[in-house]
């Protein structure tokens, strides 16, 4: 199990005990071994795929040392524990954690920021709560996740509410968004609504109409019977179609899946989900509220040699 940022910090300041300069990958490689850490967790990512979820945790835990004043950096990348850092391993303490770094105004000052100006800068409030067992950047990205899934909730239940014009206007404003269909009006020409309240059409895959894509979407609730992939399937080749999108505001059975996977025409299923996660993803029917920018130190701009 990977440790919390809290459970790496007592063993990185211990491991830095010999009172040498230490580098951070080295470190991270030796902390690993401690916790007996398996090769999968060492490899599990945060949630944006960026960087494992273990070495963002060992550098949180430096950080935050390092703001208490227990470790110092003489050079990129590197540290060593400062005396503040060895006379705290003098007392032999059962755990560090952010609480208990709140005994260094240095590690307060850095968790605190001003409330705002009318308070004329006086007043100060937590940062980072001291109780998260998340590093900033899990809790940032956690939270964005929540948001995510949240609003595609949301999202998919306002397409199931829409008219079937409003319906078909959606799909096809997705796909030229996400280039397909050349332009509105030959998307829109080519689309037809079918008898239940979708859409059935031909589309082409790129603006020069290189190669063509057949599209069906249903508007529906109940998940989608392997019949209608069936029929989906005879369809495309009358259609003179090779590949094929079928869109639903539903769900797909395991049967559907086994059933594409089959086939030789190149099928893609979305189901609403996946319908919503991509209309969020290309902004259709969405506007932004807010941009936040994480910023990291740019290593190679501040490279002397």
């Amino acid at each position: 199990m990977i440790p919390k940022y809290e459970e790496i910090m007592l063993p990185f300041l211990k491991y830095l005990a010999d009172g040498k300069e230490h580098g951070l990958s080295e470190t991270h490689d030796a902390l690993a071994e401690q916790f007996k850490l398996a090769d999968e967790e060492l490899r599990e990512l945060l949630p944006s795929g960026r960087q494992p979820v273990f070495r963002n945790r060992v550098g949180w835990a430096r950080t935050y040392l390092k703001k208490a004043g227990l470790v110092t950096s003489p050079k990129r990348a590197h540290f060593r524990i400062s005396d503040k850092g060895l006379s705290l391993l003098k007392e032999n303490p059962d755990e560090i954690t952010s609480k208990f770094l709140t005994r260094y105004d240095d590690f307060v000052e850095f968790q605190s920021i001003k409330k705002n100006k009318k308070d004329n800068g006086s007043l100060l409030q937590p940062l980072i709560a001291s109780n998260t067992d998340q590093t900033p950047e899990e809790s940032l990205e956690y939270a964005y996740q929540k948001l995510h899934s949240e609003l595609s909730k949301e999202l998919l239940d306002i397409v199931k509410s829409c008219s079937p014009d409003f319906f078909e206007r959606l799909i096809i404003d997705l796909l030229i968004t996400m280039g397909y269909g050349g332009s509105r009006k030959e998307a829109g020409q080519a689309m037809g609504k079918s008898g239940d309240g979708g859409i059935d059409g031909i589309i082409n895959e790129d603006k020069l109409g290189l190669d063509i894509i057949y599209l069906q979407a249903k508007r529906w609730e109940n998940s989608v019977p392997v019949k209608e992939i069936r029929d989906f399937t005879g369809a495309l080749a009358s259609k003179k179609a090779k590949k094929g999108i079928f869109i639903t505001t539903s769900s797909f059975p395991k049967s559907v899946y086994e059933f594409v996977g089959q086939v030789e025409y190149k099928i893609i299923l979305i189901n609403g989900e996946r319908l919503a996660n991509l209309m969020i993803e290309h902004s259709v029917g969405l506007s932004t509220v807010n941009t936040y920018h994480v910023k990291t130190i740019d290593s190679d701009y501040f490279e002397e040699n």
